[in-house]
């Protein structure tokens, strides 16, 4: 049977299999665009901007996210418990103390930013508070740290790049088709075989985007499964993660600033009402099914 040690070997193990599926497929995307526009600079030029802004962005993450959230950071004093619970776990997985922050929010949820973990951030709602026990919150602590301690910011970084190059590959393919950009090919073989290859071009460069971001769903769902079993060896305790899961699914709630851009964040989705079992809707979900990693943490051997 498979204990926690070889659920996050193998998460770790997909989550690099994924990335480099996903350097590939822009490698693929780079070639198309080149051929068919005759222009090999467009792609280089993606990947300088697209670098650029992720750069930024890597930086200032933290103030972005807590600015689009309304968090609110706290002090030792403000509330001693919470604090300690996060001063101990980080002293078990060898971290640095991150700052607490606050959402004044009835839904319970979490979620870290940060980008290393001298400069890292958890912040936890109000209704999380107030709905979890003791163990139960540990767990969901123990399960942000380790969002923390593994380094996610660095792949969600790369991912992010990667996403970038695509989504502007295809806007300066398409800014340049309308422009007439491509009568530079036009001496290359027959009319119809540029048609073809015109027609098959812009069918995978309008895929592209959607593929992509189906890529960095489905890594961010890796991401929380290695989060949830390096939780679990944390506080040596799987049932009160999952008891703090089963809790926040099942809460009415709807998180009062909840977005889709910080949405893969927190530790469940912050949005109510919009839970399908469809495979289409499961594509698109930044999360993996509450049930599903339930089901996982009872059935590792601490």
């Amino acid at each position: 049977m498979a204990n926690l040690y070889s659920h996050a070997e193998s998460n770790i193990r997909k989550t690099w299999v994924y990335l480099a599926i996903f350097l590939l497929f822009i490698i693929g995307l780079g070639w198309v665009v080149s051929y068919i526009a005759n222009a090999p600079a467009i792609l280089w030029i993606a990947a300088i901007v697209s670098i650029l802004m992720s750069i930024g962005s890597y930086w200032y993450s933290d103030k972005i996210v807590l600015g689009m959230t309304g968090a609110k950071p706290i002090e030792k004093r403000d509330n001693p418990e919470l604090y300690r619970i996060v001063e101990n776990l980080c002293i078990t997985a060898g971290l640095p103390v991150p700052r607490i922050y606050i959402l004044q929010d009835p839904q319970p949820n979490a979620f870290a930013t940060g980008r290393d973990p001298q400069h890292a951030v958890v912040a936890v709602t109000t209704g999380l508070l107030s709905r979890l026990e003791r163990t139960e919150l540990e767990g969901v602590i123990a399960h942000e740290l380790s969002h923390i301690g593994n380094r996610d910011i660095l792949i969600s970084t790369i991912v992010v790049v990667l996403t970038g190059v695509v989504v502007l590959a295809v806007d300066f393919f398409f800014r340049l088709s309308f422009r007439g950009g491509f009568r530079s090919r036009n001496d290359r073989g027959s009319g119809q075989t540029q048609v073809v290859i015109m027609l098959l071009g812009l069918v995978f460069l309008i895929l592209a985007p959607i593929l992509a971001q189906l890529m960095q769903f489905a890594i961010s769902r890796k991401r929380e499964f290695l989060a949830d079993a390096s939780g679990a060896l944390l506080t040596r305790y799987p049932e009160g993660l999952a008891r703090a899961l089963e809790k926040i699914s099942a809460d009415p709630n709807q998180l009062r600033r909840a977005s889709d851009a910080t949405a893969h964040l927190y530790i469940a989705s912050p949005f109510r009402g919009k839970e399908k079992t469809s495979w289409i809707h499961k594509l698109f979900m930044t999360h993996p099914p509450v049930e599903e990693r339930v089901s996982v943490l009872r059935g590792m051997n601490i």
